[in-house]
């Protein structure tokens, strides 16, 4: 298809292009692909309809499929995370399709899926799932025309794992958030790393010797954690799974329910992929001047909408933050209760998605070569992939590593050797 685009400003495009290349730098496992994708063109003839966040990092990812011969069609999976002047780039330096806006209204975002639909996909890549979940109930004149998705975040991958069970799910998908060279990192060192950054644009607080509470000690939950604590923080941490809150008291964190912590937070922070973490029960028990954000995918972790009807006045008091009076308190809701990470801040460190978006690339490649042996059902991505995208990474940090002996190969699959 022709280029098609509805973004906010053409002219940001050199703007856009100096900050793509400035992470692309720190992407060197994904340049590697690219090569290799120039010369082998593994998608010629392949259109792709991509959901994910507009920033420079997935503006080198998109470059990637591009050189490998895919048409590209990306719009936004979060209205307050895309870089106006990267989606610029990459429609007037790449001739890449982009249909996002920073700030759009939901009409608009998913006008900007519909559009990116209308590119025929064969392949989907997904941020949260709504490009699929819109694909599977306003566009499934579509679905045979599609081989496979690829799914980046927990919150996405819990929806589609919901699908498949309910035998919704109508094309296989990949879910990269899963595999190790993702969750591990992106997850734990970008989402910790990033979502502090975020807290820090918005409010320039200080977190030594504040009280931070923790909602989930996932991958996520662990990054914060270990972050918030190293910058002199004292941190309680919430949970539903007994195994994950023992880790925690384990690591050293206060563990306990959110009405008892409720009162005692300075700062709280989501990052669940569930609904209502933080509701208006949790908001009356706290402090004046609490600071309350969400990092999980959507901003439903927060029940907003509740808070707004129990406030008496809101106002903004400043970028991405806003003040809500409840019963005489302030209770400060950051980034509108979306991603603080991407809201109020640029999201993980180059570095970091570099992994995450090689784990993409390579899945959508491995989808070229295998969807006609796939099952309508979610995938991890294959542990070949995930060893050869840490190896590119060592490789490209200097780092060298060991390897088996004949005899260590020979013992570790053998039974008969013992003490």
């Amino acid at each position: 298809m022709a280029l098609k685009y509805d973004i906010r400003n053409p002219k940001l495009a050199k703007e856009g292009k100096n900050k793509i290349e400035w992470a692309e730098r720190s992407m060197p496992v994904l340049r590697l692909i690219r090569e290799r994708f120039k010369k082998e063109k593994p998608f010629r003839g392949i259109s792709m309809a991509c959901c994910l966040h507009v920033t420079t990092e997935t503006a080198n990812l998109m470059r990637t499929l591009k050189a490998g011969g895919a048409t590209v069609a990306l719009c936004a999976s979060n209205p307050l995370s895309t870089q106006d002047d990267t989606a610029a780039a990459l429609v007037k330096e790449y001739g890449i399709s982009v249909f996002a806006i920073h700030g759009e209204n939901t009409k608009t975002y998913y006008t900007h899926i519909h559009q990116a639909l209308d590119f025929k996909p064969h392949i989907t890549m997904d941020d949260g799932a709504d490009l699929v979940s819109t694909l599977h109930s306003e566009r499934k004149e579509l679905i045979e025309n599609v081989y496979a998705g690829t799914e980046e975040t927990t919150t996405g991958v819990i929806r589609l794992k919901a699908m498949a069970e309910d035998n919704k799910l109508l094309f296989p998908v990949i879910a990269v958030n899963d595999s190790k060279t993702k969750h591990f990192f992106d997850n734990r060192y970008g989402t910790g790393q990033s979502t502090i950054d975020g807290i820090l644009r918005a409010t320039n607080m200080l977190l030594a010797g504040s009280t931070v509470v923790i909602a989930g000690y996932g991958w996520c939950g662990r990054g914060l954690a270990v972050r918030a604590k190293g910058m002199g923080a004292h941190v309680i941490v919430t949970e539903v799974d007994p195994v994950k809150a023992i880790e925690a008291a384990m690591d050293g964190f206060e563990v306990m329910p959110m009405s008892q912590a409720a009162p005692k937070g300075d700062l709280f922070v989501t990052l669940t992929g569930d609904i209502h973490v933080i509701r208006l029960e949790h908001f009356r028990k706290m402090k004046d001047g609490a600071i309350v954000c969400n990092s999980g995918h959507f901003n439903v972790e927060l029940d907003l909408d509740a808070l707004g009807k129990a406030t008496k006045k809101c106002r903004q008091v400043r970028q991405h933050v806003e003040e809500y009076t409840l019963n005489g308190k302030r209770i400060f809701i950051l980034g509108e209760g979306r991603l603080i990470n991407l809201s109020a801040a640029e999201g993980h460190p180059a570095m970091v998605m570099d992994m995450s978006f090689a784990n993409q690339a390579l899945a959508a490649e491995y989808v070229i070569y295998n969807h006609a042996k796939l099952k309508q059902q979610v995938y991890t991505v294959p542990d070949t992939i995930d060893k050869k995208i840490a190896m590119l990474k060592l490789k490209s940090m200097g780092i060298k590593i060991d390897r088996l002996t004949p005899e260590q190969k020979k013992y570790l699959a053998s039974w008969e050797m013992g003490t």
